[in-house]
């Protein structure tokens, strides 16, 4: 555990500084689109964010490399190097993105080039999981489709949530500590001769990048991470769910304490609950309008909760805590007993779901009162 906790930060701290330089060089070269009517900021604010995050992941997980304990992950593993390398093709994409707002067909093309660098040199989803029992891939061609779409698809999620101050690095950074000890806890019950896991680090490097970015993220914005900093969380979110589902044939959370297989199915979907939903509920929105899925509009979840009467900081709180109790809900299942945990998830969604509405009840009210 303090392994990983020193690599995230490590990431925190390279993150901070490497964002405040960015802030910097985003002024002074005026780096930045103007502005557009669906975005919720009235003065130009630099997009460079992603390259900040980006900096603090590449230099910790270098650091790992060489550091005691994690370092055993990258002994006779590509890997590591392959999610990273990933990373930059994506990070690139998107600074050309923030940049120059280039065709969504080219920015496409380029996630794709970044799923491939994945799913080819990197991590493949060597299972698809499922219930009672999880279906092996063989074919490699297959794995290396399925994976790099899982990764597109988890990108462009993240990519659309992204519309809010602080809204998806927080996000991140809940999935991703709920994520974190999940895997974590998996590797330190087995029975293993090697503890240390590539899902672990990923996951812990990350969540120090977008802490360290968050300071300078929260509303009033400083900065934006931009398309290169929602993608690349995409990317690695997605990269860590690949390698937690492809650890279910192996057996291990079997020897984790009788820590069920379905734990590595629901918890990569209760993380990326919300920003699965919103990209869905866009594509058939802007479908059915007879639009691109690709086309910008101010339809996401977290426009809703303004329109009904949430100030800004408050409906990012509100997606934080349903991203909590969805996130962290999944992991309880892994400890307590699933009765139990179904009982309170059910309680916290009812809760939750009676607070988040409640602006729009209460205004209903007063219109049939009146």
């Amino acid at each position: 555990m303090i392994m990983y906790l020193l690599m995230g930060l490590t990431a925190a701290v390279v993150s901070y500084f490497a964002t405040w330089g960015a802030r910097v060089v985003g002024h002074r070269l005026e780096l930045h689109l103007p502005i557009r009517s669906r975005d919720m900021h009235s003065t130009p604010v630099s997009r460079l964010g992603g390259v900040a995050i980006f900096l603090g992941i590449l230099v910790a997980l270098i650091v790992a490399s060489q550091s005691f304990f994690v370092r055993d992950i990258y002994r006779n593993n590509f890997s590591p190097w392959g999610v990273l390398a990933g990373a930059a093709v994506i990070v690139l994409v998107g600074v050309a993105d923030d940049l120059l707002d280039i065709r969504w067909w080219v920015k496409l093309i380029g996630q794709s080039a970044a799923g491939l660098t994945v799913a080819i040199w990197g991590v493949q989803m060597t299972i698809v999981p499922w219930v009672p029992e999880a279906i092996y891939l063989e074919n490699e061609t297959l794995r290396v489709v399925l994976t790099a779409g899982l990764i597109v698809t988890t990108m462009n999620a993240f990519n659309f949530i992204d519309g809010l101050d602080g809204l998806a690095a927080g996000v991140a950074t809940i999935g991703g500590t709920a994520f974190f000890f999940t895997a974590y806890w998996v590797h330190r019950n087995a029975v293993l001769l090697d503890y240390s896991d590539l899902a672990t680090l990923i996951t812990a490097v990350l969540v120090g990048s977008c802490l360290g970015f968050l300071p300078h993220n929260w509303f009033p914005s400083k900065i934006f991470m931009g398309d290169s900093g929602a993608m690349l969380i995409g990317l690695l979110m997605a990269s860590a769910g690949v390698v937690s589902t492809g650890q279910i044939t192996s057996g291990l959370y079997d020897r984790a304490n009788g820590i069920s297989t379905v734990i590595p199915i629901l918890l990569p979907f209760a993380v990326l609950f919300l920003p699965l939903l919103d990209l869905g509920l866009a594509v058939v929105r802007r479908t059915a309008r007879g639009r691109s899925p690709w086309s910008a509009d101010r339809g996401h979840l977290h426009h809703k909760l303004l329109d009904i009467g949430y100030s800004h900081r408050t409906a990012v709180i509100l997606m934080y805590l349903w991203t909590a109790i969805l996130s962290f809900g999944g992991l309880a299942f892994a400890i307590f007993p699933w009765q139990i945990v179904l009982s309170i998830d059910i309680f916290a969604t009812l809760v939750m779901g009676l607070i988040t509405a409640w602006p729009y009840l209460a205004r209903r009210g007063d219109e049939t009162r009146a």
